[in-house]
């Protein structure tokens, strides 16, 4: 029998990947709030996620073996600028998600960040010590604290991802590979690291994670720290494009961007235990990327 998968957050750039990646193997439906996106092969309705009740209602007449709760506030300057709508989508919506789940005993998984950590060291594991520098990774790290009390045996995913995105909601590859493809300079920081991940496989491994009853916090992220510099440069290099317009910045001499850690990188050790594998690094995550374009998967992203 086909498992079905509901997705908060459902016009979002990861769920609409989650869908079109696993619309073959699961009956998907996303869940939506403002905006109405129709997916071939997926099953969309309106959810509001102010209440517990009207979740729990949701639950009862889709009957998912597994809720994926994606929804948030995720642009940091809007977090900083509005503390209280970034605790209430952030924290207090993750939690009615939790509790509406642990009333009928239905897994979750919570997406959440790697901007939790403090940034002065490199890889950092699970059970390292929180220090986030802004507003969203503190509500997002609350959020990880509220959906746990309520149902400890959620999945918590930390990671840092890209890929093709709706028109309305381009990734920060995307960005770049539009910036270079007209020619347009690009700064790009190269004393901010981080662990990033293409959707697709980040996807996968979130699958094959609940295939193996993995509960917690668990970094899905990809196998290689690399700076912003060198990731705009590599995906340069995988798409053709001119590198030279690639111009190196740094975080630390731009004292009027919201704080953010230098160091974002987490270490995927956990996960790598856990299925056996790698996650895979930067440059076949970016082929991959590439070969989405060329056989039209992210064009289906693009036109909605």
């Amino acid at each position: 029998m086909t498992e079905t998968v509901l997705i908060t957050g459902g016009s979002g750039l990861l769920a609409l990947n989650w869908a079109l990646t696993r619309r073959s193997r699961n009956a998907v439906t996303l869940a939506m709030h403002r905006r109405d996106v129709a997916l071939e092969g997926v099953t969309s309705r309106r959810l509001s996620l102010e209440r517990v009740d009207e979740i729990v209602g949701a639950l009862d007449a889709v009957q998912p073996a597994v809720v994926i709760h994606t929804a948030g506030l995720t642009n940091v300057e809007a977090c900083e600028a509005d503390p209280a709508l970034a605790h209430h989508v952030n924290v207090e919506l993750a939690a009615n998600v939790a509790l509406a789940c642990a009333s009928r005993g239905m897994r979750m998984v919570q997406i959440s960040t790697d901007h939790l950590v403090g940034g002065q060291s490199a890889l950092a594991v699970e059970t390292d010590a929180l220090a986030p520098q802004n507003v969203y990774g503190r509500t997002k790290a609350e959020a990880e604290t509220r959906v746990l009390a309520v149902l400890p045996d959620a999945l918590v995913v930390r990671t840092n991802f890209y890929g093709w995105g709706p028109s309305y909601r381009w990734s920060f590859s995307e960005q770049m590979i539009h910036s270079l493809r007209k020619g347009h300079p690009l700064t790009l920081f190269s004393d901010v690291f981080y662990t990033p991940m293409l959707a697709e496989p980040l996807i996968e491994a979130v699958h094959a994670l609940l295939d193996c009853g993995a509960t917690g916090i668990l970094h899905v992220v990809g196998d290689d720290r690399v700076s912003k510099l060198d990731f705009g440069r590599r995906l340069a290099s995988a798409f053709a494009l001119d590198a030279s317009l690639i111009r190196e910045g740094r975080l630390v001499d731009h004292p009027s961007l919201v704080r953010r850690p230098l160091d974002m990188s987490l270490s995927n050790g956990a996960v790598r235990r856990i299925l056996g594998r790698p996650l895979g690094g930067v440059e076949a995550h970016l082929v991959r990327l590439r070969e989405q374009e060329l056989t039209g998967q992210a064009k289906e992203l693009q036109n909605l």
